[in-house]
Parts: C-alpha cells; sequence; structure tokens
C-alpha cells in the first residue's frame, strides 16, 4: 500500500465534502449537515464543498485537513485546528458565504440556523488550550488498514508543533466503537452533554467530548 499523508488542496473540496457529511452521520442514517442543511445528499454535498472553499476558514476549511492518500487516490481525511482561528464566529461568516455560492434566501439562511439551534445544545464547548480534532472519515473500501491512525498521529504533531497542550475530539453518545477506538488512542471521556431536543432530533442523547494530553 502506497500511503502518503499530504495537505488538502481546493482539488479536494469534493472528497471533503464527502469526509465532512460522512463524518457528521457518524454511526446513524442522517447526521448533523443532514438535519441542519435540510437537504438531499446531493444539497447537502453542493453546499458543504463551498463551505470548504469559502473564503472565512473556518474548521470546515479545505487548508483545516489533511489527506491520507493510498496510490494516488485520497481515501481519507482529518481536520484539525485552532478553534480560536477557526470556530464559532468564523464558521458563521463561513456558513454565509457558501449560502451565498449555493443560491440560498435569507429565509434559508433562517431555516438553518434554526434547524441548527437544537444541534447546538450538545456541541462540546473547546477546552482552553486544545488541538481540535473534527471531521474523519475513510472510504469504505479503505477502512481497517489504519489510516485514521496515520492521520492522527499527523494532527497531533501539528497542535504539538503550534504550542497547544491538549487535544480534543467530540463523538455522538453510543457510538462505542469510535470511543473504544479514541481511548485505545490515548483519549480519556470528558464531559458529556446531553439534551432532550437533541435527542428528538438525532435520535442519541447528545455528545461525549474525549481529551488526550500532548
Amino acid at each position: 500500500m502506497g500511503l502518503q499523508i499530504r495537505p488538502a488542496t481546493i482539488d479536494d473540496v469534493d472528497f471533503l465534502a464527502w469526509v465532512i457529511l460522512t463524518a457528521s452521520r457518524s454511526h446513524l442514517e442522517r447526521g448533523l449537515w443532514d438535519i441542519a442543511l435540510g437537504r438531499d445528499e446531493e444539497g447537502c454535498l453542493s453546499f458543504l464543498r463551498e463551505l470548504a472553499r469559502a473564503e472565512p476558514r473556518s474548521w470546515a476549511h479545505y487548508s483545516r485537513f489533511i489527506v491520507a492518500e493510498v496510490d494516488g487516490r485520497a481515501a481519507a481525511a482529518m481536520c484539525g485546528y485552532d478553534p480560536i482561528e477557526a470556530g464559532t464566529p468564523v464558521m458563521d461568516a463561513a456558513i454565509a458565504e457558501a449560502a451565498k455560492q449555493v443560491g440560498w434566501s435569507d429565509g434559508d439562511v433562517a431555516d438553518y440556523f434554526s434547524r441548527f439551534e437544537p444541534l447546538g445544545t450538545c456541541f462540546s464547548d473547546d477546552v482552553e488550550g486544545a488541538w481540535v480534532i473534527e471531521s474523519v472519515a475513510t472510504l469504505p473500501a479503505y477502512r481497517r488498514r489504519g489510516l485514521v491512525n496515520s492521520l492522527l498521529e499527523t494532527q497531533l504533531d501539528a497542535g504539538r508543533a503550534s504550542g497547544h497542550r491538549l487535544a480534543q475530539i467530540s463523538i455522538l453518545i453510543g457510538n462505542t466503537p469510535a470511543q473504544r477506538a479514541y481511548e485505545n488512542l490515548g483519549f480519556l471521556p470528558d464531559k458529556e452533554k446531553r439534551h432532550a431536543d437533541f435527542e428528538t432530533l438525532v435520535g442519541v442523547p447528545g455528545m461525549l467530548r474525549l481529551l488526550r494530553v500532548l
């Protein structure tokens, strides 16, 4: 297997849109982006492509990702970022830019934020000093080959190099395989956030934050 870990480029935005959408689904049929965007598969992917290349460099911007390429094909990707640089305020601006690019009306944008509000009740708070890992997904044909481990090792090195003392990742409560996998890589459960509105929409009670010392 010819494996290369490289920074994502703007040419990867189609793949990264799939990664962001797939990661948000976790072990469920419909994920957080499906619910918040309120579109079909192609509608979600179209929006996420624009989000990945929007001028405001949110955590979903392609520059925040690294890609595992196997024999010349993008097979997996992972986002890592400093929440001060790429967190909620930047994401809100990027959402507005992506909405403009796909032709959403002001009403469409308002509907998005209305759908997002109950989801946001369980989003993990960013721990001070943490390097945040987000949106991890692998193409089905390349799973169980250690690609996520290779990506994570690279992201943790990036977090250390930029002066962060912790790494943070969040998962949906009930995704036991993911939790065990991250615990095996040195992450420890830290804090759960639960809310009835989140459970009604998503089908799980909330989210779990895990931390690892860098």
